[in-house]
């Protein structure tokens, strides 16, 4: 069997070893592979391990000996055609879900913008003990709206009823079998009463620009939106307006 890997870098930069897969057949690895070097570099490959290179229907038609894509990450819209898929749906969401909220407390407590003022003196010549030049909005009492519930989605669920915010999702599973604190509602029934929106779905047809200027302006006015999915989640430019024109904070 022969298993090329075509973009070995961003999983492996030297700190693994490739051992454990060789034993398996024939392995190549490839730092990074440009879209145009796809087939060339797959074309007698039985299998392929990728990690952000896109397999399109187009490319994987052109490679009928492929049998197998392994995703070494959780997104797989980046293979497009029948052929069998495995991802790895959980080895990031601990970071995911702390990436989550580093993004909401940058946001809400301007973390960023405090410590620079710091360094440049702004608290040492302040008259009083404190000051303050932005909203800083406690979490507790805010509502946070998640659209899907998987492994990170529920952390991020459990860790805001923490904070004392009240939590609805956007999900697929029973509303009889969420834990308490977490409230099951439609996408819809999100976008009026999120302070916060936090997406943790699959990038599909159904959710591409699942965010834009119609749903952004059914939300509340400076509401936050937090995407740790996929960047087609959103609509790049409304967001973008929608930002400048304060809807969104």
């Amino acid at each position: 069997m022969k298993i090329v890997v075509l973009d070995g870098y961003g999983m492996n930069p030297g700190d693994l070893s490739w051992d454990e897969l060789k034993s398996l057949g024939e392995v190549v690895v490839y730092d990074r592979t440009d879209s145009n070097d796809i087939i060339a570099r797959a074309a007698d490959a039985d299998a392929v391990l990728v990690n952000k290179v896109v397999l399109d229907e187009k490319t994987l038609k052109s490679l009928p000996k492929l049998k197998y894509v392994g995703v070494l990450a959780t997104g797989y819209n980046v293979v497009e055609y029948g052929v069998t898929v495995t991802n790895i749906p959980a080895y990031s969401t601990d970071s995911v879900v702390q990436m989550t909220f580093a993004h909401i407390l940058n946001i809400t407590n301007r973390v960023a913008h405090y410590a620079r003022l710091n360094r440049e003196g702004r608290w040492s010549s302040n008259e009083d003990f404190c000051y303050w030049d932005t909203p800083l909005p406690e979490l507790s009492g805010l509502t946070l709206g998640i659209v899907g519930l998987g492994n990170i989605g529920m952390k991020v669920a459990n860790i805001a009823r923490n904070f004392g915010m009240e939590v609805y999702a956007d999900t697929s599973k029973n509303s009889a079998s969420l834990p308490e604190g977490i409230q099951k509602t439609t996408f819809e029934g999100l976008l009026g009463v999120c302070d916060i929106l936090t997406l943790h779905c699959p990038l599909t047809d159904k959710t591409r620009e699942l965010v834009n200027a119609e749903t952004i302006a059914r939300m509340r006015h400076g509401a936050i939106i937090i995407n740790t999915g996929r960047g087609p989640l959103v609509n790049e430019a409304d967001v973008a307006e929608a930002l400048k024109s304060g809807q969104l904070s």
